[in-house]
Formats: C-alpha cells, structure tokens, sequence
C-alpha cells in the first residue's frame, strides 16, 4: 500500500463517521498530512454543516501550510449553504490535493479539480477511487437517475416463508440479526414499508438503543405505500419520533379527506399522492419524490407484493436477506404478486457475501436484472 493509498484509506474511514446523516449530500472524509504525519481530519457530518475539508483544516491550523490533502470527494467549487471549499483549500496554503472520486454533482463535476489545478496546486484524482465510489454510490445514484438507490432487506425461514399463514412474524431471525437491522436502518435516511406490513405489524420503523429506546437518535424517514390511505391514525409509528410519509393514489386522497387531516393531526406526517398505476401507488413516481426530497437512499422493508412489485420496475439495486435454519410447512412467501414463467426471468445478484449473525445467515449483493430479451 503506498503511502497516498494509507492516507486515503484513512480519509473513507473518517467519511463513515457521518453515515445516513449528510443526506442529500455526500459521505466525505479528508486527511491533512504534513512530513508523513497526520495534523487534521475531518468529516461531513450534515447537510448545511461544513465540509469535511473544513474540519480537516481546522484541526490542522497553521500545519496546513504546504501540506497534502486527502479527500475522499472533488472539492466543492460552488456556493451553496456553505462556500466553495476549493477557496479553503487554497486560503490554508495547502500544496498537494489528492481526490478518491470525481463529483457527479453538475455544479462540481470537474470543476474543483480544474480550479485548483489552474490556482497552482498539485492535484492527484482517482487513489482508492472503487472504495469512494462504493462509499457514495447512493448519493450519485440519486444525482444521476432522479431517484434513491433502495436495498431490499427482508428475513426470511429456509423454506422461503416470511411469516406464518396466519401473519405471526415475530421472530423470524434472532437477536443478533435484529441487532444487525438496527445498524442497517441506521445507514438510510429513508425504511419503506407496503400497507400490508403496516398493518399486520405495526411497526416503529425506528432506529432504537439497547433499552428499545428511539428517542435522542436520529431517526430515518417512515414511508408507507398505502394505495387505498388505509393507515390507521393509532398506528404506533406515527407516535414515534422523526418524519412519516404516506404515498397514496390522487383517487384515495379526494375520497378521504378527513382521514387525510386525521393523519396530518398526529404529528410531522406527510401525505403524497400519485398518479395510479394498477390501481396502486406509482412506485417510480414515489421515488422520484424521495430523491427530490434530498434522501439519498431507502431501506425497504417488506412485504412480499410490494417488494416484488419494486423488483418488478426494476427499482431495487441491492439486496440483504436474512435465513433464518427454520422451516414452515405453510406461510407468507418472500415475494408474491408477479407471476413467473420461465427461470430465465431469475433476477441475479452479484458482489455477494454471506455472513453467519448468530444462528442466522445474511446474503446480501447487488441486482443484476435479467436482459428485456431474456424475459
């Protein structure tokens, strides 16, 4: 590993500190060095706070003064709830920038690069460039598509069941793996639920602590897909701290518009409708709101019609289910509500890891869907 691999490598930990919170912004990490040694770090902690460079060259003070600077990003170049932090870079005396990945922001792309490579300094781009990549693969997903980058998390029996006929799902895995989803949800700013799931459970859809406490953590956004606005106005999520969002048909809202200031009485609820599609929510449309609302990504949490009808519109990316070593001879299936007629209509994943969490098993890996040929 050569020594700007190290620093970097650093840099993408750093990044990390600020995971599900920067949203619609970035993850971002930066390292000064100055003679090999380490003078500041920094990282973006939330949209509207300084800049991981900022914090970087705070720290290291009149040491930034023909330093390197390791960032895991292109410097910003343009105002926005910030200044530009290429005028930082240059203000501190810095020598040498070193970049993991380019911006795919249109306002940066490039342009932090050429501003202070044209201002005098040494600029090296593209150490560890697959590792920043990955770090913000949601945030450029949604600055490239319009719409979020949504992982699929479900849990499931060996037999494929992810609840008894009757609907009883608690549990299907055990603690360390429901430990394990609270880490996950904690990455996403955004858990999505189909009506179905909202009803049956009557979930928190929360990030809690160890004593089950949701209150004091930053708390993801709920959304449900409600098609026909069926969520009931004593659902436990909506008491719970954080932002709730309703997706609903424009024919559901006209038609129930007490119901609709019912749910908006109970606290920071927002009701969206879509154009129909079936008859439901018009998932891409839905997206397109999310990322249009700055969240970069979103867990999807269930149930089977909704999930299959997300893979259906190809609007899953990614995906981590939980096995648990049970068998149900009978029960509610993963997916449901898309007829298949060929095995050649599988949807692939690849980039998969399989990790044992306590008695349980976790896949996860990217979506590879099948070519419209193969379908």
């Amino acid at each position: 590993m050569t020594p700007d691999e190290m620093f970097m490598r650093m840099a993408i930990d750093v990044a990390k500190i600020g995971q599900a919170q920067t949203s619609p912004n970035p993850l971002v990490g930066a390292v000064v060095v100055r003679d090999g040694i380490v003078v500041g770090q920094g990282a973006h902690l939330r949209a509207g706070g300084p800049h991981a460079e900022v914090h970087a060259l705070r720290m290291a003070g009149e040491a930034a003064q023909g330093s390197t600077i390791y960032v895991t990003l292109e410097p910003c170049n343009h105002h926005g709830r910030t200044p530009p932090c290429t005028e930082a870079i240059l203000r501190a005396g810095v020598r040498r920038v070193v970049v993991a990945s380019v911006d795919h922001d249109p306002r940066t792309k490039n342009l932090g690069i050429a501003h202070l490579q044209e201002a005098g300094l040494d600029v090296t781009v593209g150490v560890l460039a697959k590792e920043a990549r990955r770090l913000n693969r949601s945030f450029f997903h949604r600055v490239d598509t319009g719409l979020p980058w949504v992982v699929y998390k479900s849990a499931m029996t060996l037999s494929g069941h992810t609840a008894a006929d009757s609907g009883h799902s608690q549990y299907v895995t055990g603690e360390q793996a429901r430990r394990q989803v609270q880490a996950l949800r904690r990455c996403h700013p955004a858990i999505a639920v189909g009506i179905d799931t909202a009803l049956a459970d009557d979930p928190r859809l929360t990030v809690r602590d160890e004593a089950g406490s949701a209150h004091g953590i930053l708390q993801p956004v709920r959304i449900v897909f409600d098609s026909q606005l069926r969520l009931p106005v004593g659902a436990q999520m909506l008491r719970e701290p954080g932002k709730t969002v309703v997706f609903t048909t424009e024919q559901a809202q006209d038609n129930a518009g007490q119901k609709v200031a019912q749910l908006a009485a109970q606290g920071d609820v927002e009701i969206v409708a879509t154009d129909q599609q079936d008859g439901h929510v018009n998932l891409r449309q839905a997206l397109s709101h999310v990322a249009a609302a700055g969240w970069n990504s979103v867990l999807l949490e269930g149930g089977p019609t909704l999930a299959a009808a997300c893979f259906r519109e190809r609007l899953v990316h990614e995906v981590a289910i939980y096995v648990a070593p049970t068998l149900l001879l009978s029960g509610k299936p993963v997916l449901s509500g898309h007829a298949t007629k060929h095995m050649r209509e599988a949807i692939a994943l690849h980039s998969v890891e399989v990790e044992q969490v306590g008695d349980d098993w976790r896949f996860t890996g990217l979506v590879d869907y099948p070519s419209a040929t193969s379908e």
